[in-house]
């Protein structure tokens, strides 16, 4: 496949300059989700940010894709400081020049998979407006989903929806890919395909990738990997994701063990079962039919042996109908 440039330019460079970001709370306080981020990010380059859930990733790139705007900090897009774009340009540069991939797909209900794709370019000019559907068509193919181009998402598994999501993010060959937990909802299998595709796809077009990740294997695939803990961004070495991705599969193993030992419960319970049933057998003792006529005054006879201490002196089922038959015999 040849390389595309973008429909809105060459790529440029992203520059957050100690950008923060602070909301309030309904209580009255405040709460800072970045603090002092400085981040460069290279045309064409894969930069993969981690971090633990409410770390900030997400406020970060929504920043990044100007969905949400820095309260302290500068941003620079291509040099331009994007405090100084109006509502109006801020959109058109977004929808021209940014695409999304959401963890979630949000991917439009009872549309099918070519007009899922060609929603962005609803809003485009000029010929891309006109060219939407076969251009959706083409996503599609170059995703693998060129056999599902009618298809409605109720009717996708979950990895086809993901890769419904990354045509739509890539439908106008846009200069920066965003991608949000872009395998959070995918198994190892599948979200290794898409991570695949997505590489694949910005290196024939030359787009910038920025990925938002928890997943250590997901981040060691780009060419930087960050970290942001409580709203502040440092950089991780080689060495350090390495390790981090070590730690993360020695527990696997360990996961199993606890396996074998419910295994063995199980076994041992069934073997308690069994020795509370021939429990059970024993103290029922020997079984007595009362109702069969003595034969020349005999006592009535045990079916089954007696049981321990229903002998002499004890008080078991056959000693009970022997004393009933002495007080019957003596009686008449």
């Amino acid at each position: 496949m040849s390389a595309r440039r973008s429909d809105a330019g060459p790529v440029g460079e992203l520059r957050l300059e100690q950008v923060g970001r602070r909301v309030a709370l309904p209580d009255g306080g405040s709460l800072d989700v970045l603090t002092g981020v400085d981040l460069v990010v290279e045309p064409g380059e894969h930069v993969a940010v981690v971090g633990r859930s409410g770390s900030g990733k997400s406020t970060l790139l929504n920043i990044l894709g100007l969905l949400d705007t820095p309260t302290s900090g500068r941003y620079l897009i291509d040099g331009l400081d994007a405090a100084d774009l109006s509502g109006r340009r801020r959109a058109r540069l977004r929808g021209d020049s940014f695409g999304f991939v959401f963890q979630q797909f949000n991917l439009l209900p009872r549309r099918t998979a070519t007009e899922n794709v060609a929603s962005p370019l609803l809003y485009a000019r000029g010929r891309a407006f006109w060219a939407r559907s076969r251009r959706a068509r083409e996503a599609l193919e170059r995703v693998g989903l060129g056999h599902r181009l009618e298809a409605v998402p109720e009717r996708l598994s979950g990895g086809e929806q993901q890769r419904v999501a990354v045509a739509r993010a890539l439908v106008r060959r846009p200069r920066v890919l965003l991608a949000d937990e872009p395998t959070g909802a995918l198994d190892v299998d599948t979200g290794a395909a898409v991570m695949d595709l997505l590489e694949d796809l910005v290196t024939a077009q030359g787009t910038t990738l920025v990925t938002i990740t928890h997943d250590l294997s997901v981040a060691a695939r780009a060419d930087r990997v960050l970290r942001l803990d409580h709203g502040v961004l440092t950089p991780m070495g080689e060495g350090d994701v390495a390790g981090a991705t070590a730690d993360r599969e020695e527990p696997v193993v360990d996961r199993e063990e606890p396996v074998v030992d419910r295994e063995e419960r199980v076994v041992d319970r069934e073997e308690r079962v069994v020795d509370r049933e021939e429990r059970v057998v024993d103290r029922e003792g020997p079984v007595v039919d009362p109702d069969a006529p003595a034969r020349d005054g005999a006592e009535p006879t045990a079916v089954l042996a007696e049981p321990a201490g229903a002998g002499a002196g004890g008080r078991g089922p056959a000693s009970r109908w022997a004393s009933l038959a002495h007080r019957a015999r003596r009686s008449s």
